[in-house]
């Protein structure tokens, strides 16, 4: 069966996709259990459309977490193609917040599908390293941080982002605490080479 990965789409079937994905995302970060004709129905898709895209929940939750992490580690390369490298590091942190808000809402589907919700087994955590290990990269490269930062020791550093709680203001407590790490990074910088 068809899952939507096979090659290119038309236009308008891309975009009946990219609807179901939004809608998924907000649907499952709510409840975990929403009906997938539910979700179908907001997206504005029939069940075919629905079925032919997503033949079950788990196709859906795992596609829906995929295209979470495509969209966030496809913005390293973009942010570096055009920023500075600290301004794109510090910008895409940001991205990496409203990443860890979404994922705390599928957490419970994507556990139920994957066995865990964090770590090593996450599918596209490899992903989401080497886009770190590319942004941290770039700023060894121009000196704008400490010398020897890994992209554990990043991981380690913004671990509060995923603590903070997503019905509050998580905007402004994660650019708070991201400044704060942002501002870790670059004490000991050697500067501009």
């Amino acid at each position: 069966m068809r899952t939507g990965n096979e090659g290119p789409q038309r236009s308008d079937a891309q975009r009946n996709r990219e609807r179901i994905l939004q809608v998924a995302l907000a649907e499952l970060s709510r409840d975990v259990d929403a009906p997938l004709s539910s979700i179908a129905k907001k997206a504005g898709v029939g069940q075919g459309t629905f079925y032919r895209n997503f033949p079950n929940r788990e196709a859906l939750v795992l596609e829906v977490h995929r295209h979470e992490v495509r969209q966030l580690t496809d913005a390293a390369a973009g942010l570096l193609g055009t920023r500075a490298p600290d301004q794109a590091l510090r910008e895409w942190m940001d991205q990496l917040a409203r990443f860890a808000v979404a994922k705390a809402g599928l957490s419970d589907a994507m556990r139920r599908i994957v066995g865990t919700s964090d770590g090593p087994a996450q599918p596209g955590y490899a992903l989401v390293v080497e886009a770190i290990e590319a942004l941290l990269a770039a700023n060894h490269e121009v000196g704008a941080i400490r010398p020897g930062v890994t992209a554990d020791d990043f991981l380690l550093a913004i671990a509060g982002v995923w603590q903070i709680d997503s019905r509050g203001d998580w905007q402004a407590q994660s650019a708070r605490l991201l400044d704060l790490v942002m501002d870790g990074l670059r004490v000991g910088a050697p500067g501009p080479r």
